[in-house]
């Protein structure tokens, strides 16, 4: 009965950080769309403090020479970790932005500060349960090595996220960091749903396996879906440039300025949606239409559809920043959605009511 409670109580907390990691996403994507992400000048402090200041007049009066100073140092010791690893052109890439040299440190802004400050406390938290969530899958030592490695080695990524987390700030978010960051929480994401499905699966006891076929479409659906979100934040990344450029006006410019990366977002849209749709037929033609694997291939094409909405309202509409948070929000939603299906088209419950006998 014990263990049987551990084994519960492992499942609930990891499904715990699941539903925080979704949350911590959605608030770095508030984050982005309002330029909140220099709000803290500092990390894991916010202006030297654990609880930031709500008036200018609380700082000191030197307080952007001295957030430069700490930028380019930190920055210093990142490019010579650059160079030795042979990225020499990146290194002098960096070296040359005058964020990088402290030249761009911006002023305080309350609603820009606490912004960053509430992402800051909710990735605190999610970081606190997937340690949990660690601790617990100890229980599944004998049963399951494997639960127990990912969630040490997802521990390992929330600490190397909060490393480039801290980058994102000093380099004053230098485009290709915040890349990174996104992707290594898709990774922390990814892991978190694997060893929640793995749980499920032993407590279920009898499983089955599904069509080759329908995996590796399943699984190439997932790839591109991975590569238009890394083709998404290029596309983010050059509109900043242009933003930069502009000082902030002229909105619908920036879109412009980054019309063909553009392009080839909205042509990758488009094979999205003809791979989604031939993966929903080979498993409608699969599976019966209760089943997990149709729920979810189902929910995918919900979240397609509003993330089409949510792309027009960004190109026509001037890139309100709710259509952005929306847009990132349901981009990781469909990452998440279609790497459990794949995870369900590998193994899943034999009361899943497939066809054919799977």
């Amino acid at each position: 009965m014990k263990y049987f409670n551990s084994e519960k109580r492992f499942r609930s907390i990891n499904l715990i950080a699941v539903i925080a990691l979704f949350i911590l996403i959605l608030a770095g994507g508030v984050v982005r769309s309002t330029g909140s992400g220099m709000g803290c000048p500092d990390w894991p402090k916010c202006f030297g403090r654990y609880i930031p200041p709500v008036k200018e007049a609380q700082l000191p009066i030197d307080y952007r020479t001295k957030y430069a100073e700490i930028q380019v140092k930190k920055n210093t010791r990142f490019i010579k970790v650059l160079n030795a690893f042979g990225y020499t052109s990146l290194a002098s890439k960096i070296q040359s932005r005058n964020s990088i040299n402290g030249q761009q440190q911006e002023e305080f802004n309350v609603a820009k500060t606490w912004t960053e400050y509430i992402n800051r406390l909710i990735g605190f938290v999610t970081g606190n349960i997937l340690l949990l969530t660690a601790a617990y899958s100890f229980y599944y030592w004998k049963i399951s090595k494997r639960i127990v490695l990912l969630s040490l080695f997802n521990l390992f990524l929330v600490g190397f996220q909060a490393w480039i987390g801290s980058i994102v700030v000093s380099s004053n978010l230098v485009p290709w960091i915040v890349t990174v960051h996104m992707l290594i929480a898709f990774a922390i994401l990814a892991i978190s749903i694997y060893t929640w499905h793995k749980a499920r699966m032993i407590k279920a006891g009898k499983k089955v396996s599904g069509k080759a076929w329908v995996v590796v479409a399943a699984f190439f659906a997932l790839v591109l879906d991975i590569v238009q979100i890394s083709v998404g934040t290029e596309v983010r990344e050059k509109i900043d440039e242009y933003a930069a450029r502009l000082q902030g006006n002229f909105r619908q410019e920036w879109v412009n300025g980054a019309e063909k990366i553009l392009f080839d977002h909205k042509n990758l849209a488009l094979l999205v949606i003809v791979v989604n749709v031939l993966l929903f037929m080979l498993i409608r033609k699969t599976y019966v239409k209760s089943s997990v694997q149709q729920q979810l291939m189902s929910t995918s094409f919900i979240i397609i559809t509003l993330q089409v909405f949510a792309g027009v309202a960004l190109a026509y509409l001037s890139l309100p920043p709710i259509a952005q948070v929306a847009h990132l929000f349901l981009a990781s939603l469909l990452f998440g959605t279609q790497f459990y299906l794949l995870l369900n088209l590998f193994e899943t419950a034999e009361t899943s009511g497939a066809k054919y006998g799977i």
